[in-house]
């Protein structure tokens, strides 16, 4: 019977010493208006996801400028079974050869070992757009990702012909 009263003590005493560590304590050195509850801190912690760059200056000055393109993107897309590659033209002279049927493309994840491809479907064709591209307008593209062997985060390559954007984040 003692055991359990002081098994139970420890516990208790356990539980409280946890529980002042956790919670910030407003003696007078600190302000108590900028102290945060754990309420808030937790709904600032997921407010503030970390987004990463899409890709340096230098690398979107450089498709801009050659390639006639800019936002870049991949994305996750149907449970990670299609991974979407999306791009918006800027100058449709120069960003002939991304809609261009002759040039196969490929998304290259190096991490995974893996290089995933455009799919040809029956009745529907190839799963992108293959018309002439128009300034100010966004394209897209679907890769197949049959296995589920590129994840988000990964840092992937699209490669389109003589067009090869790196290092893009699969969000």
């Amino acid at each position: 019977m003692i055991r359990k009263v002081v098994l139970t003590n420890l516990l208790l005493c356990g539980a409280l010493w946890a529980q002042s560590v956790a919670t910030p304590s407003t003696d007078s050195t600190t302000n108590p208006s900028t102290a945060q509850t754990p309420a808030k801190a937790e709904k600032t912690a997921t407010q503030s996801r970390y987004r990463p760059n899409r890709f340096a200056g230098r690398a979107g000055a450089y498709y801009r400028l050659v390639w006639g393109v800019d936002s870049l993107a991949v994305k996750w897309t149907e449970s990670g079974e299609v991974i979407k590659f999306t791009y918006q033209v800027l100058d449709a002279s120069k960003a002939q050869a991304l809609n261009d049927k002759k040039n196969e493309p490929s998304l290259i994840d190096p991490q995974a070992r893996v290089k995933l491809v455009v799919p040809s479907l029956e009745k529907v064709g190839q799963l992108r757009q293959s018309a002439t591209p128009e300034a100010g307008k966004s394209y897209w593209m679907a890769f197949s990702n049959k296995g589920l062997r590129v994840k988000r985060g990964d840092h992937v390559s699209v490669v389109i012909g003589q067009f090869r954007a790196d290092g893009l984040v699969v969000d």
